[in-house]
């Protein structure tokens, strides 16, 4: 909807306090009307993603390989030491990661400015690798569970902070394209974990150490050395980077400010907190990408276990667990430049969604494990596009810094809500189809699919007022949905 939209660009920072109705909120001194250089806008845009994506990419690389690695751990002899086959001590080991996970999203992103991009997140990444390093010296299924909750704890704070950063330096339809590096850069990373797991678990008998120990050991300490390059190498807010210079600054921040009015970031305040909470749509949004990361989860989950299920032995399980998540890195980031592309958000949402219930449907009944196999590459394609896309719709229809900080952080949190449903309704007793988990996740793609549905009529609804009254919208003038 970029034609829909007024310059708002085209004032000096005194007259952003006089009136919202001026239609030319520039809100940051410096930031008067320039016409740049095609050619320095594209070199400068180019040099923010070559500095900010890869380095985000490896950290949440790190972050997912560090969550997920009980799976394998599982399948290389952890279960029968620590006895998680009792009960539901596997699934217990696993949902207490969210608990901390989900609550503890908001007040982590309240306080990144306060504090900091890069020092708050190097802290995170050290403390959440301090945790992944002390799961490969549990002797119980407690202390197992002990860790995973205090990594969740800690990584809770990264994916929102980096979808809270990212989101601020680049334009609304430029934004999933690089969400999708983001994410699916930290997917084609994390496809080779089980890889590197089976190499570790070679180990085994080092030290005195299980195999299974190793791959905590070793991955717990990769992850505290991130955490040095995050401190060294990590960018801030655009208003506050310093790799810039004056003038890209300055530009970057004019773009933005044209684009959507918020380039200056407003006061984090108790009232703002609690009037964008009360926001319906974040909300919706948060339903939305729960659905999205439960397919996501259950699958790097649960993986290895189906493939186990399958007739395969654990070191093929092992090894057959990568392909789906490489072809999900692709499939995720050809959805991104698409989306991007077609400056469209709603209908690949809805594609996604589809996506993933065509292949839970073909991994559920198909009659050979070759199409099941099929189907997981399917459904994990869908699950990244979806998660991608979810952000990038929601991101994009949100003005102002505390909004985007409150919203991000609720839609993020439900991600955990969809962690806890993905590793409980696969149930031990549903092995080896797990048929009424995968029928939840289908009604959660469903789900995903009326939400979306009715955001795209809201907001046609909203702009269709806006031009026909000149309201305006999410307190910016000029300033229209994108569908």
């Amino acid at each position: 909807m970029e034609t829909d939209r007024k310059s708002i660009g085209n004032s000096s920072n005194e007259k952003v306090h006089e009136s919202k109705e001026s239609h030319s909120a520039v809100g940051h001194s410096g930031l008067e009307s320039h016409d740049w250089d095609p050619e320095f806008e594209k070199k400068t845009i180019r040099q923010v993603d070559w500095r900010m994506l890869p380095l985000l990419g490896v950290l949440y690389a790190i972050s997912l390989i560090d969550r997920t690695n009980t799976g394998i751990a599982r399948t290389a002899g952890m279960e029968l030491d620590l006895r998680l086959d009792i009960g539901e001590r596997y699934s217990i080991a696993l949902c207490m990661y969210f608990v901390p996970y989900i609550l503890f999203q908001l007040p982590s992103n309240l306080l990144l400015r306060k504090l900091g991009v890069r020092n708050w997140i190097t802290f995170l990444v050290v403390a959440w690798g301090a945790a992944e390093l002390g799961m490969g010296f549990v002797t119980n299924w407690q202390g197992l569970t002990a860790c995973r909750a205090l990594l969740g704890l800690f990584e809770a704070g990264y994916f929102p902070a980096m979808v809270f950063v990212i989101t601020t330096w680049y334009k609304r339809h430029e934004t999933q394209s690089r969400l999708s590096i983001f994410y699916v850069s930290s997917l084609f990373i994390t496809a080779f974990s089980p890889i590197l797991a089976f190499g570790l678990t070679q180990m085994h008998g080092l030290g005195g150490q299980a195999g299974w120990r190793w791959i905590f050991i070793i991955e717990g300490i990769m992850t505290i050395i991130g955490g040095i390059f995050a401190f060294l190498f990590l960018p801030d807010f655009p208003d506050k980077n310093k790799f810039l210079t004056e003038e890209q600054t300055r530009m970057v921040l004019q773009r933005i400010e044209k684009d959507r009015g918020d380039a200056t970031p407003d006061e984090i305040t108790k009232e703002k907190v609690l009037k964008h909470s009360a926001d319906w749509t974040s909300w919706a949004y948060g339903l939305m990408f729960m659905s999205s990361t439960m397919p996501a989860y259950a699958i790097t989950y649960f993986i290895t276990t189906l493939l186990f299920g399958m007739g395969f032995n654990v070191r093929d399980s092992l090894l057959l667990s990568a392909p789906p998540f490489i072809w999900s890195a692709i499939w995720g980031l050809a959805m991104g430049f698409a989306s991007d592309r077609f400056k469209s958000r709603g209908f690949f949402v809805l594609l996604n969604a589809t996506t993933v219930m065509l292949g839970l449907l073909i991994t559920c009944y198909a009659p050979s494990n070759a199409a099941r196999y099929a189907g997981l590459f399917i459904a994990n394609g869908g699950a990244t596009g979806g998660i991608t896309g979810t952000l990038a719709f929601s991101a994009n229809n949100v003005c102002s810094h505390s909004k985007r900080a409150v919203s991000t952080a609720i839609i993020i949190a439900f991600g955990g809500i969809g962690g806890i449903f993905g590793t409980t309704v696969y149930r031990q007793q549903d092995f080896p189809h797990y048929r009424p988990g995968l029928w939840a996740t289908i009604a959660c793609q469903i789900m995903t699919i009326l939400l979306t549905f009715t955001l795209m009529f809201v907001y046609r609804q909203r702009n269709k007022k806006a031009d026909e009254t000149g309201e305006v919208l999410e307190g910016t003038p000029g300033f229209r949905y994108i569908l």
